[in-house]
């Protein structure tokens, strides 16, 4: 499912709905005076592969609001109800669940129907929590992550918690003296999102000289049984002051189990002039694995969709990147998927054997020693990246990384029948 194909009436929500209302009914029947039908069929086909995982959604388009009772599915072929969030988008109402165990070819049809909130039996619960200077997000009571702002130059994602509750990620510079754990390049904050050449400007180091990435307003702050959410503002400003960027960035954590499944979207607007990304390899979404992950000094591997490895992996160009490597005695990997519709797809990974994982699509030159990668963001206008974080258990090909990212690239098809 592609969450965030434009966000410039992203963030427009219907004034009757609460903001992250969901759905969730697990039982098989429900008396007539507890649920409506709409008579309208919704068909989800696996055209494209197999699909152990894959978020999915309908457009509510011409579908009328019954006042009083929230929208779900019903399963054709066996009676259950599928768990479903409202996301409103666009201007459009979409209904979002997950498909699980979808084979090749393989055809499921839904019921839409209408039923009274009192009637719903409850999921699994993701849940965005607001705290000082931070959203948490949380899948049934464990802390997966958090947003951060307001303690360094940019915002961040930490702790990244694994599926078998371990973090993957670095805990320098965020906490201090931790036992093992290298104390390099103190920019590189567990996940983030940020560049090193903006106007001439270095955004992806941290310093009196460089710029700042300011946290200004939160948008939208949503839990449900799919998906966690929350969109924030922020201001991209130079060292003097002026402002060159403004973005509006997205993290959904969706309610899975055995995995972590993430989707981080970003669009980035010039404000009052041209802004030039400069070729450089310091950038852009990037993650520090945690240190027993490395492949320098510790158990890890890198492998890339084109079959390149550990160092050879760097600069090369992928649709997705797999770090993965022994957490306390388990292994687990960090796969981010490129989206198709991003610049320059497939991305430049700037990941290195010492633990840096980064997409990077301006960085033509410094990757290959040729060309010109930098681009030209015109006053006014944006540029929207889209990218996918599955963390798992065991390599690469053990996880089906493959097939999770063919959900991404490719999801089933949906439609009404």
């Amino acid at each position: 499912m592609n969450m965030s194909r434009s966000f410039k009436s992203f963030f427009i929500f219907i004034p009757t709905l609460v903001v992250g209302i969901c759905v969730a009914v697990l039982c098989d029947v429900f008396s007539a005076q507890e649920f409506v039908s709409t008579k309208r069929m919704v068909v989800v086909r696996a055209l494209a592969g197999e699909y152990p995982l894959a978020p999915v959604s309908v457009t509510l388009s011409g579908v009328k609001i019954v006042s009083d009772l929230i929208p779900t599915l019903r399963d054709v072929s066996t009676g259950a109800f599928i768990p479903t969030q409202l996301l409103s988008r666009d201007e459009k109402l979409q209904l979002v669940w997950i498909e699980r165990k979808l084979g090749r070819g393989q055809t499921k049809r839904y019921e839409l129907i209408f039923v009274k909130p009192k009637a719903l039996k409850g999921a699994g619960l993701a849940e965005a929590k607001r705290v000082d200077g931070a959203v948490e997000f949380f899948i049934n009571g464990e802390l997966i992550t958090a947003y951060r702002y307001g303690d360094a130059p940019k915002p961040y994602f930490y702790p990244l918690i694994g599926p078998t509750g371990k973090p993957v990620t670095r805990h320098f510079p965020m906490k201090k003296d931790v036992a093992g754990e290298r104390t390099d390049h103190p920019h590189h904050r567990s996940m983030w999102f940020t560049f090193g050449d903006v106007n001439g400007i270095d955004f992806w180091a941290e310093g009196a000289r460089c710029g700042r990435i300011e946290h200004r307003s939160y948008e939208a702050i949503e839990s449900g049984v799919v998906f966690a959410r929350v969109v924030a503002k922020c201001d991209w400003v130079g060292s003097d002051g002026k402002q060159l960027l403004e973005d509006t960035r997205e993290l959904i954590v969706y309610c899975v189990e055995g995995v972590r499944l993430m989707d981080f979207n970003i669009t980035l607007k010039a404000k009052d002039e041209d802004v030039r990304f400069g070729d450089t390899k310091e950038g852009m979404f990037g993650l520090r694995v945690a240190c027993s992950m490395q492949v320098d000094g510790g158990s890890g591997r890198i492998v890339n969709s084109r079959g390149d490895e550990n160092a050879n992996a760097w600069g090369k160009r992928a649709e997705w990147c797999d770090y993965y490597g022994r957490v306390d005695g388990d292994v687990v990997g960090i796969a981010i998927f490129d989206h198709p519709q991003n610049f320059r797809h497939p991305t430049y990974w700037h990941v290195r054997t010492y633990g840096l994982f980064a997409a990077n699509p301006f960085g033509v030159r410094s990757f290959t020693g040729s060309g010109d990668g930098s681009y030209m963001l015109r006053k006014g206008s944006s540029i929207t990246f889209q990218y996918r974080i599955f963390i798992h258990k065991g390599s690469p090909k053990e996880a089906d990384v493959a097939s999770a990212y063919l959900a991404y690239a490719e999801p089933p098809h949906v439609s009404f029948e």
